[in-house]
């Protein structure tokens, strides 16, 4: 899956290569089980919706903006919160929220109003806001920036992987109705909150904060990732404020609004689709489990093809036209067949385009003002998490169908991919620009 070889563009020794794949192999097996847990805990209640929406009387309205709510809490958190974890350590910080969203997670269990269930995806997203942009942040203390868009591939693989695991884990607590008097919904929250607390404990023991505090590596060990990682960082160290301000941390912002736009509508309405189509919830949990799986080994294949080749501009670009192209044909086909196909065809572009994308701000910034740039492009675009569910539920509502949901999720894609031609201007000229004042 990370492959040795070529990275960067260049080809790298096995034996300077060596303690960064020890890291690897030590590090991000748990971030990937932290990051699963996280989503499943996130979008289960599109598989909990099969049920629970007709048991709580839940209008598509009341769905969309609850799956949405989560997002305003989480969006204007993300910064204050990676902050806070650059100054306290990845190990206590994480341990901290895993417990809470898992609390929280389960909690849903029991709501019995809109207003409740706003409430709790709203605390949900609070909870859980730090750990995203945290972990990405984390990675930079890790690893050159030859290895972060596999890397952040291989930590992003829970996202087409937490459908592949939720659906038919969800589909079988679906089942569970009546037992002990609650509904299968209400099993399904409780069931899979429970590993966030075990996670947690994992976390604490094992997680390092930083390849300085790992056991696993010697001193020449540590020395060595530190001087790698230092001479990749010199002359990019800036003070926070100056990287909330730095207009490609914006633009690289507002890329992932449009892919959030897309992203988060297929994760939260997927079920609803499918279910839609004459199947069963416990058929709908299987069956969503096929374009997670294509989004996945896409994802994989793309990421690894993009730090082979040493390029993310062309690769997004690439990537974002698939998501057009398959979001156009699920909105303009009126075959089931096609429609499943148009919507895998969008997931697996727009996955592979994610790891790309957060691969490029720490090009530019380290430190403290990658952690709060990093925070401030997952801020901006993740609204597009609440826009994406909103809107889809509102025109699923006036028009009955899902076409017109589909086209602004395509449109969430030429957004993006406008604005990836345009940052690739901007940082062609100021490349140029440092040209040529260094040669002057």
């Amino acid at each position: 899956m990370w492959g040795r070889g070529k990275l960067g563009g260049g080809a790298v020794s096995n034996r300077k290569d060596a303690v960064f794949y020890k890291c690897m192999w030590r590090v991000i097996p748990l971030i990937m089980l932290l990051y699963l847990i996280n989503r499943i805990d996130r979008i289960n209640v599109g598989f909990a919706a099969l049920t629970m929406n007709k048991d709580l009387g839940f209008s598509p309205s009341v769905f969309g903006f609850a799956a949405g709510v989560f997002f305003i809490s989480y969006a204007p958190s993300q910064v204050p919160a990676s902050l806070i974890l650059e100054r306290m350590g990845a190990r206590r910080f994480i341990f901290l929220i895993t417990l809470a969203w898992g609390t929280i997670s389960a909690l849903t269990a029991f709501v019995e109003t809109p207003l409740g269930y706003y409430a709790i995806r709203f605390l949900l997203g609070l909870a859980e806001a730090g750990f995203f942009p945290g972990v990405i942040f984390y990675l930079t203390l890790w690893f050159p920036q030859a290895y972060r868009a596999r890397l952040i591939a291989a930590f992003f693989i829970a996202s087409p992987l937490a459908p592949v695991v939720a659906g038919p884990l969800s589909s079988e607590l679906l089942r569970l109705d009546g037992v002990a008097g609650l509904h299968g919904w209400q099993w399904l929250f409780l069931v899979e909150a429970m590993p966030a607390g075990i996670l947690a404990l994992a976390t604490i023991l094992f997680l390092p904060d930083s390849p300085q505090r790992a056991p696993f590596l010697s001193d020449a060990e540590k020395q060595s990732v530190l001087a790698r990682l230092g001479k990749e960082n010199a002359g990019r160290e800036r003070p926070v404020l100056s990287a909330l301000l730095d207009l490609r941390v914006i633009v690289c912002g507002l890329i992932y609004f449009g892919f959030e736009i897309g992203n988060a509508g297929i994760v939260f309405w997927l079920p609803q689709i499918v279910q839609g189509m004459g199947f069963s919830p416990f058929a709908t949990g299987y069956l969503v489990i096929l374009p997670s799986l294509a989004a996945l080994v896409a994802m994989l294949i793309w990421s690894r093809s993009s730090d082979a080749k040493g390029e993310r501009i062309y690769h997004l670009v690439i990537a974002f036209a698939l998501g057009i192209g398959g979001f156009l044909i699920a909105a303009l086909s009126s075959s089931n067949v096609l429609v499943f196909a148009g919507l895998t065809l969008a997931w697996m572009g727009l996955q592979s385009s994610f790891p790309l994308l957060f691969s490029l701000p720490s090009a530019f910034l380290s430190g403290r003002a990658a952690a709060g740039g990093i925070a401030l492009v997952s801020s901006i675009g993740i609204t597009g998490g609440f826009a994406g569910p909103y809107i889809m539920g509102r025109l699923k509502e006036e028009t009955g169908g899902y076409s017109a949901g589909m086209i602004v999720m395509a449109l969430g894609s030429v957004m993006a991919l406008v604005l990836v031609l345009a940052l690739s201007r901007a940082m062609a000229r100021e490349a140029a620009a440092k040209t040529a004042k260094a040669s002057a």
